[in-house]
């Protein structure tokens, strides 16, 4: 059933149950966090991320275009600053995929479709092989940067899944693919393939990660 929801475009990928803190400054998004704070019900402070395409988080021109498969986030710390700037935290909840944004209003709003991952049973053998690969690959990043993750990874496939997406810092395009997976076997697969290759990459390139070699993408937020 399709819902409306305040929509904030980003130069990132938001995965459920990722934290994710904001800068606030452009008017438009200012509205949008006037507007949460007066939803009486802070479990209700609901609001919707597409990552963008073409385009800038900030500016005239903004966003040129977005992806339609996004994520549900709620707004949870917020700090308001003597400029009318915020420093907000949210943290990703689900899949949406936005079938139109409006952009009339005081801050863009989209119509969006719920979008739930498919129930299907994962291979412990990709499970095993799924923890392997990123592990090797936080020992390979340990000797250039920090961990990119702590603690032990989680049991459940889902979790598994969107923790692995969130962790490991792939460019845009790749961390969009994850998000858009139809299930957890799936972006198993894809995120284990896609570390795979980053390893291979990070022994050719020692000094970096291969990420970091001209593929990212500059966001002027």
């Amino acid at each position: 059933m399709s819902q409306t929801l305040p929509m904030f475009p980003l130069n990132s990928v938001l995965f459920p149950g990722l934290t994710v803190p904001l800068r606030v400054f452009e008017d438009r998004y200012r509205a949008l966090v006037h507007h949460l704070l007066r939803i009486e019900d802070p479990t209700e402070r609901v609001f919707g991320s597409v990552g963008i395409r073409e385009g800038y988080e900030v500016g005239d021109h903004g966003a040129q275009s977005l992806f339609r498969v996004g994520c549900k986030a709620l707004l949870t710390e917020v700090e308001a600053h003597a400029d009318g700037t915020f420093d907000v935290v949210a943290v990703g909840l689900s899949r949406v995929q936005l079938d139109r944004l409006e952009t009339a209003g005081p801050f863009p709003v989209g119509h969006v479709t719920d979008l739930p991952d498919g129930d299907v049973h994962v291979d412990p053998e990709l499970l095993e092989r799924s923890r392997a690969t990123f592990t090797a690959y936080r020992l390979a990043l340990s000797e250039i940067r920090s961990d990119p993750y702590e603690g032990a990874l989680p049991r459940d496939p889902t979790y598994l899944s969107w923790t692995l997406a969130a962790c490991a810092p792939l460019p845009l395009p790749e961390r969009q693919a994850l998000l858009e997976a139809d299930d957890a076997s799936d972006r198993l697969h894809l995120v284990t393939d896609l570390l795979r290759s980053e390893l291979r990459a990070m022994n050719v390139i020692a000094s970096l990660p291969a990420t970091e070699v001209a593929r990212t993408r500059w966001s002027p937020n």
